[in-house]
């Protein structure tokens, strides 16, 4: 099993800048990379909140520190686990909001294209009963196009030679295995070569015009487990929840993997940086990379981006252009009075 590298660890810790006493909560502890260098930070007299939808992860021996409180639970629940459990100020909350090496490279979890596992994807067995086996035996022609365009942003007409050669197989047979569904997107794209064998379920280079590409499979797999687990729909649900609960200065570091979270972030800071009541300060204007070191060390971290914002003071708000520049508008006091000033110096007519 590969060993776990938590993603941009020096980045998260910069901005999230964790302090001794400080309490922080980390909505997806994963193989608690993160978690174990903000404990560090935060020393005995800070505490942790630990959170993850997989009941497996949560016996990770970090849990049984004295000062770390591990809930199994989905993130979009994260006013209610806080309320129940974590009666304390929070000066920080980081989503990772991708899979731990451990979901990764466990076959029976179904999560990776490269084995051979069940088509399962549930990041909560026991408390989730769709299944990516589900979905793909049980969903109309129109539903899975409808996914794996909206979910693995795969263009319309390969998305629909995948869902009718779905529909097609399924009449057949009904696909149990990981590599079931490996072969039937290998038998759309490639029927050729698939048949012919100069390509199969474990081949892992692909190529177009001698150019490397990305698995066919990766979209397709993204899509499915976006539809299972609901994860689009649970980022939308948890960012308002963790800028209510942050204390005024405390941050928010989102770590996205995808374009569909990394808009979902974007739009929710922007919409909360502007108006005339700002909630918060964006600490990245673009969204931080990794390092090239860290992708050639850990080629999972290629596609991560980390975005960070501020809780401000309810009252606070950023000067407006005109303030800046000391010009008068109507509501500030010093620019009337001064405009007062000046006509009562003006000569009489």
């Amino acid at each position: 099993m590969t060993m776990h590298k938590p993603v941009m660890l020096r980045e998260v810790l910069e901005y999230l800048d964790p302090k001794p006493n400080q309490n922080f909560i980390d909505c997806t502890f994963g193989g608690g990379g993160h978690a174990t260098a903000i404990l560090e930070r935060i020393g005995q007299a800070g505490l942790l909140l630990a959170i993850d939808a997989d009941s497996q992860i949560l016996k990770n021996v970090k849990c049984q520190m004295s000062n770390v409180k591990c809930v199994n639970d989905n993130f979009r629940s994260l006013k209610s686990i806080y309320a129940n459990n974590f009666p304390y100020p929070v000066s920080g909350i980081l989503l990772d909001l991708g899979l731990s090496s451990m979901e990764l490279d466990d076959e029976t979890r179904g999560f990776s294209f490269l084995k051979d596992g069940p088509l399962d994807m549930r990041f909560d067995k026991a408390k989730q009963e769709l299944t990516a086996g589900e979905v793909l035996n049980k969903y109309t022609l129109d539903n899975l196009v409808k996914i794996f365009t909206e979910y693995g942003e795969v263009p319309i007409g390969r998305a629909r030679q995948v869902a009718k050669a779905v529909v097609e197989t399924r009449r057949r047979r009904r696909m149990e295995t990981n590599f079931d569904f490996v072969a039937v997107i290998l038998q759309a794209f490639y029927p050729g070569a698939f048949a012919r064998g100069k390509i199969s379920v474990t081949t892992r280079d692909f190529y177009h015009h001698r150019k490397k590409i990305t698995h066919p499979a990766t979209q397709f797999f993204q899509a499915l487990r976006v539809e299972v687990n609901g994860e689009l729909a649970s980022l939308k649900l948890v960012l308002p929840q963790a800028m209510d609960i942050l204390e005024t200065g405390g941050r928010l570091a989102v770590i996205a993997f995808h374009s569909l979270e990394d808009r979902i972030v974007k739009k929710f800071f922007k919409e909360s940086v502007h108006g005339d009541s700002p909630t918060l300060r964006l600490l990245t204007k673009k969204p931080v990379a990794p390092t090239l070191e860290e992708i050639a060390d850990n080629p999972r971290s290629r596609s991560a981006k980390l975005r960070v914002a501020e809780k401000r003071h309810e009252n606070t708000r950023p000067p407006r252009k005109r303030e800046r520049c000391g010009q008068a508008w109507l509501g500030n006091p010093d620019a009337v009075s001064f405009l007062s000033l000046s006509r009562s110096r003006l000569p009489a007519p």
